[in-house]
């Protein structure tokens, strides 16, 4: 398989040397593609300079802060026009261990469309939390399963492999939320689309170095996608009934 770790970033100098490291003694041949709206600190800068010693890092460099869905929408779009069979979501900060990649990657090898790092599943943990963030990812995700019905313990998680052919059945390109909540929606968008849906513990660690990017206008957008996700079903289903009566 042709794997491409798809890594956002704003201001991550000090961590994406360490990543790439770490992804390539996980997974040797994996592809790294970065994806920086225009860091200030010269993340960019490093990854061309990353590439040329090491090879196979690939730099989508954005004129601003765009968000986090459009980065990763671009960056599927990118490695899948390059050939990617696997498309890795990872943050760049760190909280992602590498030495996973292997066993969500083997998820996939064994039939898996989407292979999640999950913290709320037997072995899964968050480490070096504060309390609020902590209950806040907790109530998030049973808010999201249970209102969606997705039966899924990590919606939220950002640690993941997909299919290449399970994001372009599940058109991820109309994808719409930005920050946290996009996780939510691709999981959703896959559920509906049938795809086949792995999690796999991981332990979630806070990032060492820089600045959460984690806002509240972005869990607002988060709750409020929710509620906009159940409505669209609930039509659907209203639709379909209609048609079938």
């Amino acid at each position: 398989m042709r794997v491409v770790a798809v890594v956002p970033t704003f201001n991550e100098a000090d961590n994406l040397g360490e990543l790439v490291a770490r992804l390539r003694a996980a997974v040797p041949g994996v592809g790294v593609l970065v994806v920086d709206d225009a860091s200030p600190d010269g993340t960019a800068e490093l990854a061309k300079r990353l590439d040329a010693g090491l090879g196979d890092i690939d730099v989508v460099t954005r004129p601003s802060k765009l968000g986090l869905g459009s980065a990763y929408r671009a960056g599927f779009r990118r490695a899948m026009d390059d050939g990617a069979d696997v498309c890795v979501q990872i943050d760049a900060d760190l909280s992602h261990d590498p030495a996973v990649l292997p066993a969500l990657l083997a998820n996939i090898e064994h039939g898996a469309d989407l292979a999640i790092g999950s913290r709320y599943v037997p072995g899964g943990a968050t480490l070096n939390w504060p309390w609020r963030r902590r209950w806040l990812s907790r109530w998030g995700n049973r808010y999201s399963a249970g209102v969606l019905g997705l039966a899924v313990n990590d919606a939220t998680s950002g640690y993941r492999a997909y299919r290449a052919a399970a994001l372009r059945s599940m058109d991820f390109e109309t994808v719409t939320a930005e920050g946290y909540g996009f996780q939510v929606e691709m999981t959703h968008r896959l559920v509906r689309a049938g795809g086949k849906i792995v999690e796999f513990p991981i332990e979630f660690r806070d990032r060492r170095a820089g600045h959460s990017k984690l806002s509240q206008d972005i869990v607002g957008e988060a709750v409020g996608l929710v509620g906009r996700l159940w409505l669209d079903d609930r039509r659907g289903r209203r639709r379909r009934r209609r048609a079938s009566g």
